[in-house]
């Protein structure tokens, strides 16, 4: 499912896959156009969103959820994924901030509605050498690890 880059459309979205889809995991993948590396983001935060998304809006108060935690981890456990995961030709990382941006957002909230159950993945732009092919072959290995930890 495509979210769209407005905080509002896509807070409604990640409630509606916890509520109807109840999944055992649920894993975003967002777009980080300035790396050529894929990013593992281990924790979302709450607050610090004061950027506009592609509407013109922020969230209230500059949070995810008002009084919910500063922030909250995944239970997938993103270090030991990044130690024992080799993607040939591409490096992976791993992160504890997501950006406050719409891709943070979106990560905070489906931790806090899934209980920690989800996951958060930046990967860069298509190239040559980044292809669909090759960046989906990637997300396959890196997802099938994240189902083992569950």
């Amino acid at each position: 499912m495509q979210l769209p880059v407005v905080y509002q459309k896509a807070k409604e979205q990640v409630i509606k896959i916890w509520t109807t889809l109840q999944p055992l995991l649920t894993v975003h993948v967002g777009l980080a156009s300035s790396t050529t590396l894929i990013i593992l983001e281990q924790c979302g935060k709450n607050k610090g969103y004061q950027d506009r998304d592609a509407c013109g809006f922020h969230p209230e108060g500059a949070c995810c959820v008002l009084d919910g935690p500063e922030k909250i981890e995944s239970t997938i456990n993103m270090k030991t994924l990044w130690k024992n995961i080799s993607v040939e030709g591409i490096d992976i990382i791993l992160s504890r901030d997501a950006g406050r941006y719409v891709c943070d957002y979106t990560y905070y909230t489906s931790l806090y509605y899934g209980s920690g159950r989800a996951a958060f993945i930046h990967v860069p732009p298509l190239s040559k050498s980044v292809t669909a092919d090759f960046l989906g072959k990637a997300l396959q290995t890196i997802i099938l690890a994240m189902l083992e930890q569950c």
